[in-house]
């Protein structure tokens, strides 16, 4: 682990947090947004780390967790985008501390798409605009493309960090364990064998637990996906 914001911890190597704080200005500039901010999770669903674009933005992506409420939030716990093209009257009846500082803050729309693999939940990702609209069909397809980004260097980042961690002598063995255990996967869950493979790499990153070991559990049969996990 390294530290992360405020002295909490995320999962990876350093380069993991500025890859996803790259992430967030590329999401910025793309999106026409204000600020662009990515949260993401601990094992037991609380706020493990917070990147973004500009000050301003980690600071709102922050206070989310210290009210208990906000889009990223939401998006969090429902599994779904949370897509608030103006901060009218709804918004401030949904979130009504949250809403009136992101007004404060100049924020006239927000879009929060949560980062997740089958029944995994990474974190979330939350763009801000100064000005109302919703996005555009090209804009949220870039948002939905960025969120996946930021998914897969999450991952990358955990599986990098395992595989360091076991050295150069284990890595022929490490290897054909992990195939074999793609390969049970895919059958178990119908899926192609890159798709199991990202699912044995979120369920070991959701867990807090090593590749290695999610793997060695697959093959020994102690540990199955089934279909209810998709």
């Amino acid at each position: 682990m390294t530290s992360g914001v405020d002295g909490e911890f995320v999962r990876g190597p350093p380069g993991v947090v500025d890859q996803l704080r790259r992430i967030c200005g590329t999401a910025e500039r793309a999106l026409f947004a204000s600020g662009v901010g990515m949260s993401v999770a601990t094992a037991d669903g609380t706020n493990g780390m917070t990147v973004a674009s500009d000050p301003t933005s980690e600071r709102l992506e922050e206070l989310q967790f210290t009210l208990g409420e906000g889009p990223c939030v939401d998006a969090f716990t429902t599994r779904r985008p949370v897509l608030v093209a103006e901060l009218d009257s709804d918004a401030m009846s949904r979130w009504p501390v949250y809403a009136p500082a992101l007004r404060d803050a100049g924020v006239r729309a927000v879009f929060a798409f949560p980062l997740q693999v089958g029944a995994a939940r990474l974190g979330v990702l939350d763009v801000f605009r100064a000005h109302p609209g919703p996005l555009s069909r090209i804009h949220l397809g870039q948002a939905l493309t960025l969120a996946d980004l930021a998914v897969a260097t999450l991952l990358d980042g955990q599986e990098r960090a395992t595989a360091g961690a076991d050295g150069l002598d284990g890595a022929m063995e490490y290897g054909a364990e992990l195939f074999q255990a793609q390969g049970m996967v895919m059958i178990q869950l119908g899926v192609t064998l890159t798709e199991a493979l990202a699912r044995l790499r979120a369920y070991a990153y959701a867990e807090d637990r090593r590749l290695t070991e999610v793997a060695a559990d697959v093959v020994a049969r102690r540990l199955s996906f089934d279909r209810d996990q998709q």
